[in-house]
């Protein structure tokens, strides 16, 4: 069912088939605003953005609102519900129609979805050089939470003595989400197990236990350990960083020298922001895009 945002925009959820107009919206916006910052883009090609938001789209605890204007699809926003904490994104709105609080109201749809979720957080990562859309969430009740550095680079092919990485099963998803409890207050169940499931998913046995594990050392992927070590373990045993890179905790000063001195760069800043339940963490983690 369609819902009237004004005389000529409507939002409504969107399906399958809003994938290629969306994802090719969603490239075009975020190559638009990089560029005019002198930022590579999130995506390299249309069919990067196409590939995300169709597995978005057909994912059953993902849900996605598309915005229309005069009967023409002018953006999209989405929101990761495989977890108690919800993450937002991408939100993007077609570049030829920006100003027009498109986004304003794709974002406020979605914090009403969570709302009716009666979900106790969500979260979001923006590009901390974008000051408009800062200033949007700011307005809309997000607070700033953690300063990210998108790092990139070859892969390391570093081994940390006594951490051992290895593929995730499905049989070390309990122990997996006991060490996301332990960091962050939460678990990160849902998307553990996608990625188990994919194959992208690893963990750090350390005397004996399992003590971290990465979904993916990716831009849409996290990781959580109970030192910096599982992290510099897991970092180092990544094949590829996927994506623009990887969000490294800016304020992890240890653990963010430690990959400037293995050849690892800073692509670029982002900002986590919250609304609801958030703990301090306690522990090493890599953030994902969604949070």
């Amino acid at each position: 069912m369609k819902e009237e945002v004004s005389m000529s925009i409507t939002l409504r959820p969107s399906t399958l088939d809003d994938a290629k107009q969306c994802g090719e919206i969603c490239y075009s916006a975020f190559r638009a605003i990089a560029e005019e910052h002198n930022f590579p883009p999130d995506f390299l090609s249309p069919e990067l953005a196409i590939t995300l938001l169709s597995e978005f789209m057909a994912h059953p605890h993902i849900y996605g609102v598309v915005a229309e204007l005069d009967g023409r699809v002018v953006g999209s926003n989405f929101v990761d519900e495989r977890s108690i904490i919800a993450g937002i994104g991408p939100i993007t709105v077609d570049p030829s129609v920006q100003n027009r609080a498109i986004g304003r109201e794709l974002m406020q749809h979605i914090l009403a979805r969570v709302a009716k979720q009666r979900l106790p957080g969500v979260r979001l990562v923006q590009a901390a050089y974008h000051n408009r859309s800062l200033s949007l969430y700011t307005k809309l009740g997000f607070v700033v939470r953690e300063p990210l550095s998108i790092m990139q680079g070859q892969p390391l092919t570093v081994q940390i003595p006594g951490y051992i990485v290895r593929p995730a099963m499905v049989g070390d998803l309990d122990a997996c989400n006991q060490v996301c409890l332990r960091v962050h207050g939460h678990d990160r169940g849902g998307e553990l197990l996608d990625a188990i499931r994919r194959g992208t998913a690893t963990v750090i046995e350390h005397c004996g236990r399992i003590t971290g594990y990465a979904t993916a050392v990716a831009f849409f992927g996290h990781a959580v350990g109970e030192t910096n070590e599982e992290l510099k373990a897991l970092i180092g045993a990544a094949p590829s960083f996927l994506g623009p890179g990887f969000l490294l905790p800016t304020r992890n000063g240890e653990l963010f020298r430690w990959c400037l001195e293995h050849g690892l760069r800073v692509v670029q800043p982002m900002t986590l922001m919250s609304i609801g339940l958030y703990n301090e963490p306690k522990g090493a983690f890599l953030a994902s895009v969604l949070y």
